[in-house]
C-alpha cells in the first residue's frame, strides 16, 4: 500500500505540472491576442525560450536556494519513490517559469530579446527563489518570527503573492524601467490606442489560463492525501466572481471580461484552502473589480504603459488575495483558521519588497549595460521583423 501511496503521489503532481505547463500556452495566446499583429511571433517565441532558460536557472540554482535541495546525484537514487522528487521539482518548476511569463505581458513590443532571458535567468535563478524559500519552505526564520509574534505563520497555499505578486511587482520595475511604446502617449496629453489584435486568440488564452489554474491550485497539495474540493471549488466560484464584476465594471468590454477570471483566480490563490465558497467569491470578485479601475487608470491617468495589465492583475489582484486569506480564512467569516492579518500582511509586503528591489536591481543593471530596448525604427517595424525576421501572417501590415 505504501508503494501504492508513493506512486499515486508521482502521478497526482506529475499531472498539476503538465497542467501549469500548459497554463504557459495560455500566457502565450493571451499575449499573441493582446499586442499588435506585428509582435504576435514574439509574444510565443518569448513564452517558449523563457520556459526552456527558467528551467536551467531552475534546476541548477534556484531550487537549491528556496528548498536546499539539489539533483548531482546518480540516476538510482534520483528515482526513488517513484521519482516522486523529480516531479515535484517540476511542478514547482511552472510556477516559477509563471514569473517570466507574466513579465513578458507587461513588456510586450519593445523589449529586446536576449537581455529578457538574461533578465529571466537572475530572477528565476535566484530573486523568486528567495521568497519561495522564505514562504515555503521556512528559510531564514521569517515564518517562525511570525508565528511567534502572531500566532500563525504567513498562509500562501498556491502562490497568489510568492507567484503572482511577485511576478507583477516584478513586472512593474521592468515596465517603468523600460518606458511606454512610441506613440502610446502624445505630448499634447492624447492617447494613442493599441486595439488587441485578435480577441479570440485572447480570448483562448484566458481559457487556457483557467482551466490550468485547477491544476495550479488544487495540486498545490502535493499529495493525494491532502487533495481538497474546497481548494476546486473556491476557485471556481472566485472566477465567477471576478467574471461578473468585471463584465459589470469593464461594460462589456472583451478584453476586461476574459481578465475578470484570472483576476479572480490570482486573488484566490493563498486562501483557497481556507475559505467558504462565499468568502472565494467576494473575493474574486474584488479583484475584478480592482484590474478594471487599476488597468484603467495605469494606462489613462497615469500613463503607465503595462501592455497587458499585469502589474493589476497580477501585482494587486495577487497581494490582495494575500490579505484576502487572512480575512475571509478566518473562523469567524466561515474559514478554517489557522491565518492571522498580520503575518498575511507582513508576508505580502515582503513580496512585494523583494520582486521590487530585485526587478529595478535585474533591470537596471540590464538597462545600463546592454540595454533592454528596440531602437524607435525596429519598434515602429515590429519585434517579429526585427527580431525574428518573419511576421505572423503572409501579408506585411505597415504600423500594425
Amino acid at each position: 500500500m505504501e508503494n501504492l501511496k508513493v506512486g499515486t503521489d508521482a502521478l497526482f503532481i506529475l499531472l498539476g505540472a503538465i497542467m501549469v505547463l500548459a497554463m504557459h500556452a495560455g500566457f502565450a495566446f493571451l499575449e499573441l491576442g493582446t499586442v499588435r499583429k506585428k509582435n504576435q511571433v514574439n509574444a510565443l517565441v518569448k513564452i517558449l525560450s523563457d520556459f526552456a532558460i527558467s528551467t536551467l536557472a531552475y534546476f541548477f540554482i534556484g531550487y537549491s536556494i528556496a528548498y536546499g535541495v539539489n539533483f548531482f546525484s546518480g540516476a538510482e537514487e534520483l528515482a526513488q519513490k517513484n521519482g516522486y522528487e523529480l516531479v515535484k521539482f517540476f511542478f514547482l518548476l511552472t510556477f516559477a517559469a509563471a514569473i517570466p511569463a507574466i513579465v513578458s505581458g507587461g513588456v510586450a513590443e519593445r523589449a529586446r530579446f536576449n537581455p529578457m532571458l538574461a533578465a529571466t535567468f537572475v530572477l528565476v535563478g535566484f530573486v523568486y527563489p528567495f521568497f519561495e524559500g522564505i514562504a515555503w519552505n521556512h528559510r531564514f526564520g521569517v515564518q517562525n518570527w511570525l508565528n511567534a509574534s502572531f500566532g500563525a505563520e504567513f498562509h500562501d497555499f498556491a502562490g497568489s503573492v510568492v507567484v503572482h505578486a511577485v511576478g507583477g511587482w516584478i513586472g512593474l520595475a521592468a515596465v517603468l524601467m523600460l518606458g511606454s511604446r512610441h506613440g502610446r502617449y502624445n505630448k499634447d496629453g492624447r492617447i494613442s490606442a493599441h486595439p488587441p489584435s485578435s480577441i479570440p486568440f485572447l480570448a483562448l488564452g484566458a481559457w487556457v489560463l483557467t482551466v490550468g489554474w485547477f491544476g495550479f491550485n488544487v495540486m498545490s497539495a502535493q499529495t493525494i492525501d491532502k487533495i481538497s474540493g474546497l481548494v476546486a471549488v473556491n476557485s471556481l466560484m472566485a472566477m465567477v466572481g471576478g467574471t461578473l464584476v468585471a463584465l459589470w465594471a469593464g461594460r462589456n468590454d472583451p478584453g476586461f471580461v476574459h481578465n475578470g477570471p484570472l483576476a479572480g483566480l490570482v486573488a484566490v490563490c493563498a486562501g483557497s484552502d481556507l475559505m467558504h465558497p462565499l468568502g472565494a467569491l467576494i473575493t474574486g470578485g474584488v479583484a475584478g473589480g480592482l484590474f478594471v479601475w487599476m488597468f484603467t487608470l495605469t494606462q489613462n491617468r497615469w500613463k503607465i504603459d503595462d501592455v497587458l495589465g499585469v502589474w493589476p492583475l497580477h501585482g494587486l489582484c495577487g497581494a490582495w488575495g494575500g490579505i484576502a486569506a487572512g480575512i475571509f480564512g478566518a473562523k469567524a467569516l466561515g474559514g478554517i483558521g489557522g491565518v492571522s492579518i498580520m503575518s498575511q500582511l507582513i508576508g505580502t509586503i515582503l513580496g512585494i519588497a523583494i520582486a521590487l528591489i530585485g526587478g529595478f536591481v535585474v533591470y537596471g543593471v540590464l538597462k545600463k549595460t546592454i540595454g533592454i530596448r528596440l531602437t524607435q525604427e525596429e519598434e515602429f517595424n515590429g519585434a517579429d521583423l526585427s527580431i525574428h525576421k518573419i511576421t505572423a501572417t503572409a501579408e506585411r501590415e505597415s504600423g500594425w
